[in-house]
């Protein structure tokens, strides 16, 4: 971090303009990203060559299939990493730390993880680590520099760009996959500078990319072979490719969910797995790994040799392809949900590949020789980016990427139409809200849509929130906002019509800013106020207003009449959101627990009452002892249900407050 250090005394001397300050930013985003994937894609390197040639020679010598132990071996190493990380998101949760992307000795601690894992078979991809490595890069130095949180999300938009470009060495696929992914919803909602915004992230794209050219060479990731256009007419051909294409990619991503829970012991038929410690987990995954490596090698780790083969159409028989297809994906999501750390961009290349080779094979052995069809590596191409666009939800991203990599104009018809189809496809039929999700996180609430879309603005918004007009003197305004103690006010025109938003952030941008011609004495509100303002309505659902909020990092947003947009009813802000979300899940223990001990008393009234009869027929001693242990076991339950709630409760907010918005997510992001 030198390097940044450096940059934060260069401009503090210089003391630049803030789009000069963004530009140099991403300069430096794009070096130090471009030098992390670079050293992340060696240590890679170098864990391959010691686990799968050193370790395996030795230990194949001896007992060949003592091989299974290469990758468990591997998860014992991963599993210290994991526990130091562990260890730090604790410290960072007990801190209330708000801050975004991970800490100092989080980046280089998981980027180690990553590189381990990957190097000790785990069936997961380097693209997604590169990305959370240039994301966190980016957040940083955002940090360092001070910047405002939505400087600090276009940086670690332009972070996940260089990650990209450096990974594939496909900078125009990084811009477009920040833009489509990372900055997907702040960029449309931010109009005051776009194309800063995409100045910002192109720069850094480009110099990731050149960085990890004079590294790596100018290689692209695969060896494509050259495509041929046969007949126009085969393009429907491509269209049930991309109808394939969505199933596996849902399927793919489903398996991965499914995966975790049974992890996590939510299987009714595996609960015991929720007391499993973290290296236990990673142990069976590793297992998993090494059972597979002795039958099926070309399924794990990256993969990329299995795909290059495919590609330059190595002969793969039909059920061969089948089989790597079902295992491949069932290995990533046993990997991904044992605690290995790695993306899913190079698992769904891998999948694509199979799957369009294998489609191939199968349509030209059922069409007539007379019908002129591409041959096999050109529908695993295709496949390739169809996979990919339904995974990780970024269409454009994937064209382009295959695209650079072929750098073919003639491929582009039928990318286009089968990853097109394909999300279309996925759009229709899977529901899951996974993008509202990864958005959700960024907010700094968990993302449990369910409860936040069951109550209504209009149930926690404030009225009459403070305000000022349009025409006030600034430093008037600067006066009523900090003397109230306000993070912010509306800004009213004579007719108390919604025209922006002041907020101290404003104030202090301002103040710190060089002297300007006109003093600050002479200016009124609208000269400094923020005109474009995201607003909600009352009859909206929490979810729906946290997930604006979250595009650009609000505090609070003004409720107006959705009749009237610039009528402002009240306003709603993250606190009081929080507190209904809290109070929803406080709400759901109760019932939970009532329903739970109202079923045990029906049985508690039948014993007694089966006592009383006993005591009357001659025991009178029973009924006045029965009374008392009635009495005190409804004062045990009551102190049993006080405590459990506690319990219950303190661990529940704790562990929704807590959650770290991992960019594996970015992945997951990224998925």
């Amino acid at each position: 971090m030198s390097l940044s250090r450096l940059l934060v005394t260069v401009l503090n001397r210089l003391q630049p303009s803030a789009e000069t300050v963004m530009l140099v930013s991403a300069i430096a985003v794009g070096l130090i990203s471009g030098t992390g994937v670079t050293l992340f894609r060696k240590l890679i390197l170098f864990t391959q060559e010691l686990y799968w040639h050193k370790i395996a020679v030795v230990i194949s010598n001896h007992l060949p299939w003592a091989i299974i132990c290469i990758p468990m071996l591997g998860a014992l190493v991963v599993s210290l990493l994991r526990f130091k990380l562990d260890k730090l998101d604790q410290v960072k949760a007990s801190a209330s730390s708000r801050e975004l992307g991970l800490s100092y000795s989080q980046v280089p601690l998981k980027t180690v993880a990553a590189a381990l894992s990957l190097g000790a078979g785990a069936s997961l991809g380097p693209e997604g680590p590169s990305v959370e490595l240039g994301s966190n890069i980016g957040s940083l130095l955002g940090q360092m520099l001070q910047f405002s949180s939505e400087r600090i999300r276009l940086l670690i938009g332009a972070g996940g760009a260089a990650g990209l470009a450096a990974g594939f060495n496909a900078p125009i696929a990084g811009v477009f996959f920040a833009l489509e992914v990372l900055l997907r919803d702040s960029y449309r909602t931010n109009k005051s500078s776009p194309n800063s915004d995409v100045s910002v992230v192109v720069i850094a794209s480009v110099i990731s990319a050149l960085v990890s050219q004079i590294s790596l060479g100018e290689r692209p990731a695969f060896s494509l072979p050259v495509y041929e256009v046969r007949s126009y007419w085969e393009l429907p051909l491509y269209l049930g490719l991309g109808v394939l294409a969505s199933v596996v990619a849902l399927m793919f991503t489903r398996a991965i969910k499914q995966a975790k829970k049974f992890f996590a012991g939510e299987w009714a038929i595996a609960p015991f797995m929720q007391k499993l410690s973290m290296p236990i987990k990673l142990l069976i995954g590793g297992l998993c790994v090494g059972l597979i490596a002795l039958t099926f090698p070309e399924v794990i780790g990256i993969g990329y040799e299995t795909v290059e083969s495919i590609l330059q159409d190595t002969p793969f028989t039909i059920p061969l392809l089948a089989i790597l297809l079902v295992v491949k994906l069932l290995l990533t999501a046993i990997s991904s949900a044992s605690g290995f750390v790695g993306g899913i961009f190079a698992p769904s290349i891998f999948l694509g590949a199979v799957l369009g080779s294998l489609y191939g094979q199968v349509i030209a052995s059922f069409l007539p020789a007379s019908i002129p069809i591409a041959a096999s590596p050109a529908y695993a191409l295709v496949g390739m980016a169809a996979v990919l666009a339904g995974t990780v939800r970024a269409p454009l991203t994937s064209v382009l990427l295959l695209f650079e990599m072929t750098r073919d104009y003639r491929i582009v018809l039928p990318l286009m139409a089968a990853v097109g189809l394909c999300a279309w496809v996925l759009d229709q039929i899977d529901s899951s809200k996974s993008a509202d999700r990864m958005i959700m996180q960024w907010s700094g609430i968990p993302a449990d849509i369910e409860v936040l879309e069951k109550i209504k603005i209009a149930e926690v918004m404030t009225l009459n929130p403070a305000s000022v007009k349009y025409s006030m003197p600034l430093m008037q305004a600067a006066q009523f906002i900090t003397s109230g103690y306000h993070h912010s006010a509306l800004v009213l025109d004579e007719i108390n019509h919604l025209q922006g938003i002041l907020t101290t952030q404003d104030l202090k941008r301002l103040l710190s800013a060089p002297a300007t011609d006109r003093p600050l004495e002479d200016m009124t509100v609208q000269n400094i106020c923020t005109s474009e303002v995201i607003c909600t309505f009352a009859d909206e659902s929490l979810a729906e207003a946290l997930k604006r909020m979250a595009t650009r990092d609000l505090r609070q947003m003004p409720v107006v009449d959705r009749h009237q947009p610039k009528r402002v009813i009240g306003m709603v802000d993250r606190m009081a959101i929080t507190t209904a979300y809290n109070t929803a899940l406080t709400k759901r223990a109760i019932t939970a627990r009532i329903t739970a001990t109202k079923s045990t008393v029906p049985i508690a009234n039948n014993t007694y009452t089966a006592i009383t009869n006993g005591a009357s027929n001659g025991s009178s001693n029973i009924p006045s002892n029965s009374a008392n242990d009635k009495s005190n076991d409804k004062e045990h339950n009551l102190s049993n249900l006080s405590n459990s709630l506690s319990n219950n409760l303190d661990s529940t907010l704790t562990n929704n407050l807590n959650r770290e918005s991992d960019m594996h997510s970015s992945e997951a992001i990224s998925s």
